[in-house]
């Protein structure tokens, strides 16, 4: 098994619920009911492109069969490794993991999607049985004495066993993931490890069901009245989401972003305003079954043991310990770095905003609920542009279309729908083959799954379930993206927002990044958690160029073309709101730092939002883009815990490499695309990756880029 997936199953995200038992009417012997088959979530999966996901067998009872085979299938895997009689060498230790694992690779493909888009009750419930044991089984792999004394082995005499480079950033990298997961531990130590572990496993599942459960609620509106400032489309989906709730003519603002947002920026209704924003900052907050203060103290409490037993400071030096950025200190210097030009240029645009509405003679001041409404004015006057001018222009599908024209320009790949030839896990899922238009030779598969629904979390991912690599000889590449847009009402496109259309530019160039990617080991497939978001930061920049928006923006009822004037107040305007852009982001991350940078564990978690949030001089009219009682990228995992600066960091890089494009005169030049794509795209981990940048660019990044991107002034 290899080292990225036992570290990052740890660290999974699930969804639960609490479940339970049916009673019975007699005191009788109980027949067990026939386990079902596992086979299809754990064997090789059959079909074109080297074997694909057999989403139509699967049921959810599926689930704990299987992971009760493939934990027995691993440990024997491992067993032939760690007790082979012969010395241990790179080969027969190191490259053996590093072929093992693929039966349990293949089934956390299919559970990571059933947690994330497919979370009914049952799965819920499967998740929460199973967390802790799986927590427990990972624990147990990473802290076998008899394989890490293997390991070590080989390690301690890495000088001398004729290792290429590669193999030697392996090798280190195992041995240090074998230590930082407390394989150097007494017997004491290591228990303590596991026990910590599994409780967190259940607190993440706790969390993630909780804000989950605060997600599917909605506010239904009974009135035309209530919709006043709403264009056409939305007021579909609005009544497209009652009618599933079963309140037909009525409209139902679900309490996700993707129906929130655009409700903020156009309802003329500023009551209604008020009450839609605060249900979602609220979510976790709520003093109710669903609060999440107490299950992120837990966490927290947690996550802090377990540093100090790994011989760590606090957790934000744990999660440190293989990034970029190397300790809290240099991530913070960034932050606060761009900070207070932040803050100033919002303190710039809520003052626009206020002159907006006194002109109206509105009457008010601006509040967090006000901001998107007055932008959206302040936008209309300052630039004559309009969000709802350009949104006919954004059809989703086009848009998609124009995020494959640009990765066929840049990198030579082709996109052709095959949607029907291949199982999918959910109807509204579509699938195309990737090939690369010069060889003709097929690169994977993309899989896209556009559209809210019950049981999937909010936001916007990206998965691969399978890459490619060397030394399994894998070459079809399984990649997948994940949205949130607000689907159309029946017979009608669906229409999303500039926002909406750069997340899905985003999330496209992490499939690009996976796509692309072509290492030998697979454990140097991965990135550092500060290098993962820049390839996919990179992508936004080409939805707003000429050349896409021409092609590809075009009116959902005339089929013409955006016009050249509207293309123009867009760029002009692409400074604007940056202010609240970036501290809504900002502060998000610096919380996040400063919660897990300490010794003592917080325990009021309201308390100290509020208080750190004053302490930074954070502005009244805006709100943490994630507050922490429904921060997922905090506490559904490790994932992005004291890791949330790593949008600030990438952006860093992505604005300067951007500016490298810019600098050739045509940001489609194929030659930095081609250099952009072997030196970081292709390559993994396989390089440190500053050295990797550097060799790319010539230099370390200029931050100068992101401060005159973001309009910022640059000293």
């Amino acid at each position: 098994m290899t080292h990225s997936l036992r570290f990052a199953l740890i660290a999974s995200t699930a969804f639960v619920a609490a479940s339970s038992l049916p009673g019975t009417a007699m005191a009788q012997t109980p027949i067990p009911a026939a386990k079902p088959d596992p086979t299809p979530l754990l064997a090789k999966w059959p079909g074109a492109h080297e074997g694909v996901p057999q989403w139509d067998k699967v049921t959810p009872a599926m689930f704990a069969p299987a992971f009760e085979r493939a934990m027995a299938n691993a440990r024997a895997e491992i067993a032939r490794i760690r007790d082979n009689p012969a010395a241990p060498t790179f080969q027969n230790t190191i490259e053996a993991s590093e072929r093992s694992g693929e039966e349990m690779n293949r089934l956390f493909a299919v559970w990571g999607v059933y947690q994330s888009n497919l979370a009914s009750p049952q799965v819920q419930a499967i998740a929460k049985e199973w967390s802790p044991k799986l927590s427990a089984f990972f624990t147990e792999m990473n802290l076998d004495p008899r394989m890490f004394a293997r390991v070590k082995a080989v390690y301690d005499h890495r000088a001398h066993a004729g290792l290429n480079p590669q193999q030697t950033r392996l090798l280190e990298r195992s041995y240090r993931d074998y230590v930082t997961s407390g394989a150097l531990l007494d017997e004491a130590g290591k228990a303590g490890v596991k026990r910590i572990n599994q409780a967190l496993a259940t607190a993440y599942t706790e969390f993630s069901r909780k804000v989950l459960a605060d997600e599917e609620s909605a506010i239904l509106l009974n009135s035309e009245a209530d919709l006043a400032g709403l264009a056409d489309s939305f007021k579909a989906s609005l009544a497209e989401e009652a009618k599933a709730r079963g309140a037909a003519g009525k409209w139902a603002i679900k309490n996700t972003r993707s129906s929130v947002q655009p409700f903020l920026m156009y309802s003329t209704n500023r009551a209604l305003r008020e009450k839609v924003y605060k249900a979602f900052v609220n979510r976790g907050d709520n003093a109710d079954a669903n609060d999440t203060n107490a299950t992120i103290a837990e966490i927290l409490k947690l996550r802090q043991e377990r540093a100090k037993l790994l011989g760590f400071k606090n957790h934000a030096w744990y999660r440190m310990d293989d990034t970029m950025a190397e300790t809290p200190e240099n991530a913070t210097k960034l932050m606060m770095a761009v900070w207070p030009a932040a803050v100033a240029r919002v303190h710039e645009e809520v003052a626009d905003m206020q002159r907006q509405a006194n002109q109206e003679g509105a009457k008010l001041t601006i509040e967090p609920w006000d901001y998107r409404f007055y932008a959206e004015k302040v936008r209309k006057a300052k630039y004559d542009l309009d969000e709802n001018e350009v949104k006919p222009y954004l059809q989703l599908d086009n848009i998609i279309q124009g995020a494959f024209y640009a990765a066929g320009r840049l990198y030579d790949l082709d996109f052709r729908e095959n949607t029907g030839s291949i199982p999918v896990f959910h109807p509204d899922v579509r699938t195309f083959l990737v090939t690369n238009r010069t060889t003709g030779a097929e690169v994977g598969i993309f899989y896209f799954d556009g559209f809210a629904r019950a049981g999937k979390r909010s936001g916007a991912w990206a998965t691969s379930y399978r890459s490619r690599n060397g030394l399994r000889g894998t070459k079809i590449v399984l990649a997948s993206n994940n949205n949130n847009f607000t689907k159309g009402a029946a017979g009608a496109p669906t229409l999303i927002s500039v926002d909406d259309a750069t997340t899905l530019f985003h999330e496209f160039g992490h499939a690009l990044h996976s796509l692309l990617g072509n290492v030998y080991y697979p454990g140097l497939g991965g990135t550092p958690r500060d290098f993962v978001e820049y390839p996919s930061q990179v992508n936004e920049n080409w939805l707003l160029t000429p050349d896409v928006l021409n092609r590809y923006a075009k009116h959902y009822q005339t089929g013409a073309p955006m016009p050249a004037a509207l293309v123009a107040k867009i760029e002009k305007a692409q400074t604007f709101n940056q202010g609240f852009d970036t501290v809504e982001y900002l502060s998000s991350a610096i919380i996040d730092m400063k919660l897990h940078d300490r010794d003592t564990p917080v325990t009021d978690v309201d308390a100290f939002e509020r208080e750190t949030l004053a302490s930074i001089g954070m502005p009244k009219e805006i709100v943490m883009r994630h507050r922490l009682p429904q921060f997922n990228h905090l506490f559904s995992s490790d994932a992005y815990s004291a890791g949330y600066y790593s949008y600030l960091w990438s952006e860093t890089m992505d604005a300067d490499t951007w500016a490298a494009f810019e600098e050739t005169g045509n940001v489609w030049d194929k030659a930095t695309a081609d250099k952009f794509r072997t030196t970081l795209l292709m390559t993994g981990n396989e390089t440190d990756r500053k050295a990797a940048y550097k060799a790319f660019r010539g230099r370390d990044p200029d931050v100068k880029a992101l401060f005159r991107r973001r309009g910022f002034p640059v000293e």
